[in-house]
Order: structure tokens, then sequence, then C-alpha cells
């Protein structure tokens, strides 16, 4: 096999075209160190990606660098004309949903194809793919669904600035309303999650023994059952059986949800000599445990789907439809998942 075989290969969804998604990857693609021998393909739409390159040339200071379109690699997914017109920056509508939809479906084709060895997601909005007809919770399902894998979750990545060291993060439930956490958490979910969990640090990440935080689901976690029933009729009997079966890894919890994220911020901001410290953090909801990621992370995160047959990262944020087309959308986040992924892909060819 040769070098150019050998190297990661990436397609990258311009996401909503009305949101920063494709400000932040002519941002991110503009210095070829953030990418190094791998080879990115951007899917989406060439003129809409030309419109906002010539837009951010007369808006960006001097100085100020994009991604030279004629060296990229383009799959072109062509919009009508009166499509393209009903494309304006900031202004989201079922249009510009349909055409995220279309890239995101093209991308995966093209990888379970074999012609990728993983996707970077751009942002979209998911009411806007509701307007378009496509009824999703999010990019994550879509990319289950259509990948046929039913064990799936969403990880959380960010390597800190201030120290190297990374935090991770994953949701035992995700994209469900609060009132529905604490009916849809079981052990079997617990388990295929740690499962999960364990499957990506080992094949991912070469962590064979490592140590993992549980957050317990009620404010300190239970405090015996006197704040809720959950740890003391389930989570804490599951937690030790899991104990048991896994003796080579190291399972801290259930963990009191407001100090659990105590040694992560102490590691995140200049302490890695911290004992015991968790290679990984497992999150019982959502704002449990994207409300400490983004506080320590919010331009630095990256969202990646773990169990599907392919890399998938993300940038940890949104459309930011407030800010599109004014040239002041932070491509950090993006960088670091383009990063991630060929880090991620660079690994499982070993």
């Amino acid at each position: 096999m040769n070098r150019q075989q050998q190297s990661p290969r990436l397609a990258i969804t311009l996401g909503d075209p009305t949101g920063i998604g494709p400000e932040v990857i002519l941002k991110a693609l503009a210095d070829p160190r953030g990418v190094g021998e791998a080879k990115i393909t951007i899917i989406g739409s060439r003129s809409l990606l030309q419109t906002c390159y010539t837009h951010l040339r007369q808006t960006l200071d001097e100085g100020e660098v994009l991604a030279d379109l004629d060296q990229l690699s383009i799959l072109d997914i062509e919009l009508d004309t009166s499509a393209e017109r009903q494309i304006i920056p900031g202004v989201g509508n079922a249009v510009s949903g349909a055409a995220s939809f279309a890239y995101l479906e093209t991308a995966i084709a093209h990888t379970l194809a074999g012609e990728f060895d993983g996707i970077v997601t751009a942002p979209i909005a998911k009411s806007l793919w509701k307007a378009a007809g496509y009824d999703y919770p999010g990019q994550t399902e879509v990319l289950a669904k259509y990948s046929g894998v039913e064990r799936f979750g969403m990880l959380f990545v960010a390597r800190s600035p201030h120290t190297g060291w990374l935090l991770r993060t994953l949701l035992a439930t995700t994209h469900i309303p609060l009132c529905q956490v604490s009916n849809t958490l079981t052990p079997e979910l617990m388990r295929s999650k740690l499962d999960l969990l364990l499957d990506c640090l080992r094949v991912d990440f070469g962590l064979g023994t490592p140590r993992i935080a549980i957050s317990g689901l009620n404010p300190h976690s239970g405090e015996q059952g006197q704040l809720g029933r959950e740890e003391q009729e389930w989570l804490i009997p599951w937690l030790e059986q899991q104990r048991q079966h896994r003796p080579e890894v190291k399972l801290d919890g259930p963990v009191p949800p407001d100090t659990l994220w105590v040694n992560a911020g102490q590691a995140w901001y200049g302490n890695r000599l911290i004992p015991n410290l968790p290679d990984a953090y497992l999150a019982l909801y959502h704002d449990q445990g994207l409300i400490p990621v983004k506080l320590m992370a919010f331009d630095r995160a990256i969202n990646t789907t773990i169990g599907l047959p392919f890399v998938r990262t993300s940038p940890d944020h949104g459309t930011a439809f407030d800010i599109a087309g004014r040239g002041i959308a932070n491509a950090s986040s993006m960088k670091a998942a383009i990063q991630l992924a060929i880090e991620l892909v660079q690994h499982r060819k070993i």
C-alpha cells in the first residue's frame, strides 16, 4: 500500500448553507498544516461555497486567510436556480434544510461505499430538516440509521489548551425532554453505552484499562434515597455488577452530579497530576454532560458518533444564524473536528 492510499480520506459536509458551516470550513482548511496528508473532499454546492468565499473576501480583515477554492476537492451537489435564490446567510428555511440533508445523505452513501474513511459534519438546524420533511432528532440518528447500526452514542472530546489533557464525555441519553430521562434510563441502556465507550477507548484511543466516572442522576446521587430512588433501586446495583464483570476497568460512581466535574475542571485549567483522574465521563442526560463541556471547551469541543462503521466528528456548535455572513465565526471547533477525525482514522489503520 502506497503512502497516498494510507492517507486518511475525509468528507466534510457543508451543513446548512445559510449558517456558518461554509465559513468555518473555508477558514479551517486555509492552513494546510491542520490536515497534513489527509485527502479532504467537501460535499456541498460549489456555487454556494463560491458565493460565500467571494463575500468573505470582501468582509474579512486584511491578512485573514481562506482556503483557495481552486485547490479544494468538492463533490458538487447542485441546487436549481429557484432554490439557490432562497439561500441567504442567516435566513434558514426549508430549502436550506433540504440541502443540508442532501449533503449528509451523499456523504454517508459515498463513505459506506468505501470512498471515505470518515465524515466531518458542519452544523445543521433540526427545525429546518423538519420543515423540509425530514423528521430526525439530529445528524447522529441519521448516520446510525443509514449505517444500519442500533448501538451508537454521542461522545464529546476536547483537548485543553492549558494542559493538553483530553476530556471525553459520553451521554447515556441525548435529544429527549428532561421529563423522559428517568424512564428512559435502564440497566440495559447503561450497559450498552458502557460497552460502546469501552470499545471506543480501546479502538480509537488505545486505552485498554481505563478509569470511567459515572454520574448519578439525582442531587447528591439521591442522598441514600432521600432525593430520588433511581440510584438505590437500580443504578448502584448495576454498577456493582459491572465492577464484578469488568475487573480490568475502574468504574467510579455514581458520582454526585455537582461534584462530577471538579477534577475535570482542575485538569483542564492547570493540574494534570490529579490522582485517579478519569479517562472518560459517562453523563446520564444531555445538559448534565454538555453544560460543563461547553463551559470549558465551547470553541474546542468535538462531537464524535461512536458505534458507526466509520469515523464521524462534528464541531460542538450550531448554525449560528445570528452571525452567518458576517465573517466573524470562530473556526477552532471545525479545525479540531478535522484533526480528531484524522487522528481516529490513523489509529484505526494501525
